[in-house]
């Protein structure tokens, strides 16, 4: 059933564009929304209509209206006064009120259908008829985003995300857990994966602009098929966890931009313990000193370049060369050859995603 306020937000609008006051009971004869500053008690009156086989009265100079949805009585509406004007401008807002009523019920039952679809909670043959009894195109390019932010839910960002992607029918906004907000959009128009990027990050800064902080969007790959949107949720759910982990500057991470970072965060924890205790023996590389930590980090960021990152970090090129030795005396590995800076890399992602993952009592 739809809101009381969104029922009292509609008929105060109504009743600024037709001048006349309102007020909507329920089958029981109790107000649910009005425009009238004190009410009288109409429930009796109301109550007689309900059992009355009229659809619309005039009871003591006040017009009354039944309200269905799907032949099921829901609302009284009364407009107050008499006379034929306020008779035809009741039975147009009566209207738009049941037009409203049908509206709702179809986005209700639209989110609850993409709700399932996205956790797998339908049979094949379930999501293409329930597709075409809500009239969603079940061939459109989908792809599914997950909005995170550091207000939560209760900054209202379901509802600030919805105003951002609108309600053209073909893209839907919804939520399945108490953290995040989920976007299937229909990519019809976009070409390629940097132009969703683009609009990801278009998103991202708009909300930021309307007061959602640390804005992050995960994005998986575009779907052919409807049957196939819970696949890109899953990716953009994994996309979203190694973004925190691998990508923390990032506002936008796409599945398809993990890199090695996918394979690490699928690697079960005994598998990755013995892999550093491998590679490092009994030393964390977390008791590297701030210097080394520093030094690896911009000999990497310039691809193994020895004369750039002494440039960078202002030390002389023997100095540089004096650390990497350094380092390779306690670790066993040169940075400088090419095989051992990837084991070396990896090693530190690996370690990484341990520290993330003892989050979880892993």
């Amino acid at each position: 059933m739809i809101s009381n306020q969104i029922l009292q937000n509609t008929i105060d609008g109504l009743k600024n564009i037709a001048h006349v006051e309102l007020c909507v009971l329920d089958v029981d004869g109790k107000e649910v929304a009005s425009t009238l500053a004190e009410a009288a008690d109409v429930s009796v009156s109301a109550r007689e209509f309900v059992a009355s086989p009229a659809d619309s009265q005039e009871i003591q100079g006040q017009q009354y209206f039944k309200i269905y949805d799907e032949q099921q009585l829901e609302y009284i509406l009364i407009a107050k006064g008499s006379g034929e004007n306020i008779y035809m401008l009741g039975k147009m807002i009566a209207f738009q009120l049941q037009s409203l009523l049908v509206a709702y019920k179809e986005r209700f039952d639209k989110d609850n259908f993409i709700k399932n679809l996205l956790l797998d909670n339908l049979l094949l043959v379930d999501i293409y008829s329930r597709a075409k009894k809500l009239h969603i195109q079940s061939d459109s390019p989908r792809v599914t985003m997950i909005m995170e932010s550091d207000n939560g839910r209760d900054a209202g960002a379901l509802e600030i995300t919805r105003t951002h992607i609108g309600s053209t029918g073909d893209d839907f906004v919804t939520e399945v857990d108490e953290d995040n907000v989920i976007i299937v959009k229909d990519v019809s128009s976009m070409d390629s994966p940097s132009e969703i990027s683009k609009f990801a990050s278009g998103l991202a800064q708009e909300l930021e602009k309307d007061g959602l902080k640390g804005v992050r969007i995960a994005v998986g790959t575009t779907v052919k098929e409807i049957k196939e949107v819970s696949r890109s949720y899953k990716e953009a759910k994994m996309a979203l966890d190694v973004g925190k982990i691998f990508f923390e500057g990032r506002k936008v991470i796409s599945y398809g931009e993990l890199g090695i970072g996918r394979l690490i965060y699928q690697l079960p924890i005994p598998l990755c313990k013995m892999f550093i205790k491998e590679i490092f023996g009994g030393k964390n590389p977390d008791d590297f000193d701030e210097e080394t930590l520093v030094t690896i980090d911009k000999f990497f960021e310039n691809n193994l370049n020895v004369s750039e990152t002494s440039r960078q970090l202002f030390i002389h090129r023997n100095t540089l060369v004096y650390r990497l030795d350094k380092l390779q005396k306690s670790t066993g590995l040169d940075l400088r050859i090419f095989e051992d800076a990837i084991t070396f890399k990896i090693a530190l992602m690996v370690v990484k995603y341990m520290k993330y993952m003892e989050k979880f009592e892993y």
